[in-house]
């Protein structure tokens, strides 16, 4: 599916308020340290809803190989856009400015013209979700992912099999 049709069923998803069940928040705060715990609990709550879903996937296309680490890393991929502070519109200019002038495109465009707001903090959330993670002790790979989940597939550090179903689930 991916690209398009994945951005449309997140905003749509994105309407309804509120974070996920009290069943999956019990299950995210034993897989997550307290620390990845706190900053899990601070993202905006469709976001938190999306997390589970692709950790549950994760975990059920992986089985065993779903480790505790691994299950963060899906929990967590994200967690730079806390740093934004957008709400559902703000994304939607954020992910438009992305997708047309390209993310790279777009990083230096707002880098060059000083604009450190919450655009520019949103389409560096890969680097400042890398950083939150870092300083919450996160396990390398949780770290390494949040860094990478948008990189191209050669470029993952984290063992392909694992970046492949991550990737895959948070893009379906």
């Amino acid at each position: 599916m991916g690209g398009t049709w994945h951005l449309t069923r997140r905003f749509i998803g994105s309407l309804r308020p509120g974070g996920p069940p009290e069943s999956d928040r019990a299950w995210v705060e034993d897989v997550l340290s307290e620390a990845e715990y706190a900053l899990w609990a601070r993202q905006y709550g469709p976001d938190r809803r999306h997390t589970v879903q692709v950790a549950n996937e994760v975990e059920r296309r992986l089985g065993g190989d779903a480790t505790r680490a691994v299950l963060a890393a899906a929990l967590l991929h994200d967690i730079g856009k806390i740093d934004a502070g957008l709400g559902t519109w703000g994304r939607v200019v954020a992910t438009v400015v992305a997708r047309v002038a390209g993310r790279d495109t777009a990083k230096r465009w707002i880098a060059r013209r000083g604009y450190a707001g919450r655009i520019g903090r949103y389409l560096h959330h890969p680097e400042i979700g890398a950083d939150l993670l870092a300083a919450a002790g996160s396990a390398p790979l949780t770290v390494a992912w949040a860094k990478e989940h948008h990189t191209p597939a050669e470029a993952w550090t984290i063992d392909p099999a694992i970046g492949r179903v991550l990737f895959e689930v948070d893009d379906d």
